[in-house]
């Protein structure tokens, strides 16, 4: 048995099914369905007081932030050369994820200030071993880049990329900083 709907069309559906109706030949033999003719707009009250409405607000979305980007090969190139250098770094080796992460957030706002452009962000690469409940392999490691993509810290990140060996490798990361846009002092 077939299930019936249970309101009647709504005002779109039925001025959709007008439309397709308008356009459809009729099987020979049979007379063409003529629409039903189209209902007035219902007539609103014309005079409303000019201080009980206001003007409607417009939401404008935030724009969307840029995807975070690796370092370029230039600078990569140059870093691992030792032409380019980290101008601050932090080591989160010990910490707790929670202090780990308002730890990082800390510290890339006051690099960000003091127009810091690269920065090194040391993770560690997890203890050795330890596989049961409980005991993760580099949990700051794995976090790190999560952070660095959520909103508190998006503001402040360019983009990031693994560092080279001789900075740490895979237990650390080259952050790039947005610049400031506010004065420095």
């Amino acid at each position: 048995m077939p299930r019936r709907r249970g309101k009647l069309l709504s005002e779109a559906e039925i001025a959709l099914w007008r439309q397709v109706a308008r356009t459809v030949k009729p099987l020979p033999g049979r007379k063409p369905v003529e629409p039903e003719p189209e209902l007035p707009a219902p007539v609103l009250p014309v005079e409303v007081p000019a201080l009980a409405v206001a003007a409607p607000r417009i939401m404008t979305p935030k724009p969307a932030q840029p995807p975070l980007a690796p370092l370029e090969r230039r600078l990569r190139t140059q870093l691992r050369r030792g032409q380019q250098g980290v101008e601050a770094a932090i080591d989160l080796h010990g910490m707790r994820q929670d202090e780990a992460h308002a730890a990082l957030r800390g510290f890339l706002r006051v690099q960000q200030m003091r127009g810091a452009k690269l920065v090194l962000v040391v993770t560690g690469k997890g203890a050795p071993g330890g596989s049961g409940f409980g005991t993760e392999r580099g949990v700051l490691r794995r976090n790190v880049p999560h952070w660095l993509s959520l909103a508190d810290l998006r503001p402040l990140v360019l983009g990031f990329d693994e560092a080279e060996q001789r900075h740490g490798g895979s237990g650390a990361l080259y952050i790039r900083l947005r610049r400031s846009r506010e004065p420095q002092a």
